[in-house]
């Protein structure tokens, strides 16, 4: 008799203890919701005042894109913020140089640009890097431990203007 006991609290427990059921939110997925939408707020209220519009993923329901014109050395920046799973606010600012990405694979002086990169991530605001493709990015991630932090939000969407003077500063080793 005792291990049909046992059967059923286990059976009972792993039931209970499930992520979703029929349609439920998990405290996560409730959470990034939440953050999602204060997320939106931001944007709605900052991307004017930097002069981008913001709009949510078509493919990625967290993500929202933007893209930043008039810029002296850059074509534009396209901007990339991602609400993770893992509780943090991601940033990834793609420059566009001569019609796209700057691609580590296609640079002049691969090794130069490469080391210009490392001291850039050392000097500035935002890190430097290149994602799966070799497409470089600047980048800042935000942690929600303390909650929503609305004014950092706000410094790093104001510094996103800044990265063009570090793409003029590239030129060299980018060639093309």
């Amino acid at each position: 008799m005792r291990p049909i006991v046992v059967a059923l609290i286990c059976a009972l427990a792993a039931a209970t203890s499930g992520p979703v059921v029929y349609g439920q939110q998990t405290s996560d997925e409730t959470a990034r919701l939440r953050t999602r939408d204060q997320l939106t707020q931001l944007l709605d209220t900052v991307g004017p005042d930097i002069g981008v519009s913001f709009r949510q993923s078509e493919k990625q329901p967290y993500n929202f894109i933007g893209s930043m014109q008039g810029l002296a050395n850059a074509d534009s920046l396209e901007i990339v913020i991602s609400v993770t799973t893992s509780n943090t606010i991601a940033f990834r600012i793609y420059p566009h140089y001569k019609g796209g990405y700057i691609n580590v694979n296609n640079v002049s002086d691969r090794a130069g640009f490469m080391k210009q990169l490392l001291r850039m991530s050392d000097r500035n605001f935002l890190f430097w890097g290149a994602d799966d493709a070799y497409d470089v990015f600047a980048g800042y991630t935000v942690t929600l431990e303390s909650g929503f932090p609305n004014e950092a939000m706000k410094v790093v969407l104001r510094s996103i203007r800044n990265l063009d003077q570090f793409v003029g500063d590239m030129k060299p080793t980018i060639g093309r």
